[in-house]
């Protein structure tokens, strides 16, 4: 009987409902007004200034429900229990025909999406295999080959609900394509171990 083995894979959580739908929607609708930073490439895509933990009582409140969860998604990248910190966060609004162009987070290792308002079909979420990652450099593209996780070069994420999270390692490349849907909302954040050990060689990380 063959085998197959899944090497060196990509860890994504997902936590549906860590908020309730009106406790999202009720996020949603006071720190949207407040996403007065214009996105460079996306006219229908803006931003709130980067808030930091401590600023917002609400937002305290959501980072710590998001705290167990990071905490079991960092052992899954570092094979250990660390104490994680959410260092920054920034509230997305984007538009019918609007889009969020491919990009990774800097200067963290988890990074996080809670949708908080309803998300259309055309907008989930969307990861990329690394650019110049070890590939073959012949493909097989053609209108019969099967897609599978082996060798697709992209994958959507589920259909999100109002509430719902998504963690996932900061260096994933990711994009939201084309908005054709009504506004959507999500509040994004980077977070970081407050340490890490090599064999006696440590570093850590305060906000």
């Amino acid at each position: 009987m063959a085998e197959i083995f899944e090497l060196f894979p990509t860890p994504v959580m997902r936590i549906p409902a860590l908020l309730s739908a009106e406790s999202a929607l009720a996020l949603a609708e006071r720190l949207s007004q407040a996403a007065s930073v214009a996105n460079q490439r996306s006219p229908q895509l803006s931003h709130t200034r980067i808030l930091r933990p401590g600023e917002d009582a609400a937002l305290d409140a959501v980072v710590g429900q998001i705290g167990p969860h990071l905490q079991a998604f960092g052992q899954l990248l570092f094979g250990e229990s660390l104490r994680w910190l959410v260092k920054e966060m920034w509230v997305n609004v984007l538009q019918h025909g609007g889009s969020q162009s491919l990009h990774n987070h800097a200067n963290c290792f988890a990074s996080g999406v809670l949708y908080l308002s309803p998300c259309d079909a055309s907008a989930c979420t969307r990861f990329s295999r690394p650019l110049g990652g070890a590939e073959f450099v012949f493909r097989n593209t053609h209108a019969s080959m099967e897609t599978g996780p082996f060798n697709a070069d992209k994958w959507s994420a589920p259909l999100p609900a109002p509430g719902d999270l998504i963690l996932f390692p900061s260096y994933l490349l990711h994009e939201v394509p084309v908005n054709l849907g009504g506004e959507r909302v999500t509040l994004a954040f980077n977070a970081i171990p407050d340490r890490l050990d090599a064999w006696g060689y440590g570093v850590g990380f305060e906000p």
